[in-house]
């Protein structure tokens, strides 16, 4: 086991902060309760745990594995210690007077804790977020739970970890897959190859974390060369992977309502109307609506809910 203390620059809640990491409440891969976090993730070096709890104001972080290392070198990459979230107060305090640059900056105020993570592990991410592709929330967490128990690893730590805790599949692992491999799992032909696909490309995806000299929007426009990855998908692996303060997901099932629902009061709305609500705060887009989110602000809801579907064969 190593271990490694880091006093934050500024206030950090690790619950709003590392809490986007997780894919449902059944992620095996990262564990959040009581202000601790567990996290299993594939690193350069190979597989590592992390343990992380704030405790006097101060993060103390246990790592096990031959990842171990590396995970604690990246510590202040993880909990955005390099986030600088001060654009925000002066692109509130620029915006025209009245309800929305009000809310925002109530927010801000209210959850000084909350940053962008940097994980820097693009294509480990890719992976439940391309499960999540035009599909139920529910229906791609149960997805990705199964394809990491049945192609996952458990975890280092051995008895000081959670039990169940499990390392992602390796990308070369699913990158030899056939499409027909991942049907068990509920994932259909489309998903499945995007899959394929990213992990086959995963050293030159996980690279973009590195290119210190690249723009945030360059490094979404590669994420999306990749056929079947969109502007939603880019957007939902920068702001986490790459910690993007910009990134909006753009044709996301609900964001549009919520943003429209927050900022202007509207019910309804498209992404046109969402993009011009955010204007603003643009360089910051995807730091406004992680406070919407993390305030728990959702428009209503009318109508049916989207079905969960099978692919298993009957």
């Amino acid at each position: 086991m190593h271990e490694r203390s880091l006093v934050p620059g500024r206030t950090l809640d690790l619950q709003l902060t590392l809490g986007w990491l997780r894919r449902g409440p059944g992620d095996p891969t990262t564990r959040l309760a009581g202000g601790h976090v567990w996290r299993a993730t594939r690193t350069p070096e190979g597989a590592g745990t992390t343990h992380l709890v704030v405790e006097g104001g101060v993060l103390r972080a246990r790592a096990w594995g031959p990842g171990a290392g590396w995970v604690l070198d990246h510590l202040g990459d993880l909990v955005g210690e390099q986030d600088d979230d001060g654009a925000l107060a002066t692109a509130v305090a620029a915006a025209e007077p009245g309800p929305a640059s009000r809310l925002i900056g109530q927010l801000h105020r209210r959850f000084p804790g909350l940053r962008l993570p940097r994980t820097l592990a693009v294509t480990e991410l890719l992976v439940p977020i391309v499960l999540e592709q035009k599909v139920t929330g529910n229906e791609a967490h149960r997805s990705y739970r199964q394809l990491v128990q049945a192609r996952g690893e458990p975890a280092p730590g051995g008895a000081e970890r959670p039990d169940g805790l499990m390392v992602p599949p390796d990308p070369a692992t699913l990158a030899a897959l056939p499409y027909w491999a991942l049907h068990p799992y509920g994932i259909e032909r489309k998903r499945a190859d995007t899959l394929r696909r990213v992990c086959s490309a995963a050293s030159r995806l996980d690279a973009l974390a590195h290119a210190t000299d690249l723009h945030p929007e360059e490094a979404r426009r590669r994420l999306a060369l990749v056929p079947g990855i969109g502007a939603w998908t880019a957007a939902e692996v920068a702001l986490v992977a790459l910690g993007d303060a910009d990134a909006v997901s753009v044709g996301d099932y609900h964001l549009s309502n919520q943003v429209n629902w927050a900022l202007a009061g509207r019910a309804r709305g498209d992404d046109a109307s969402m993009l011009a609500l955010l204007e603003p705060y643009r360089g910051q887009r995807g730091r406004v609506i992680r406070l919407i989110e993390a305030a728990g602000i959702v428009a209503p809801r009318y109508g049916p809910r989207r079905p969960v579907r099978s692919f298993r064969r009957r």
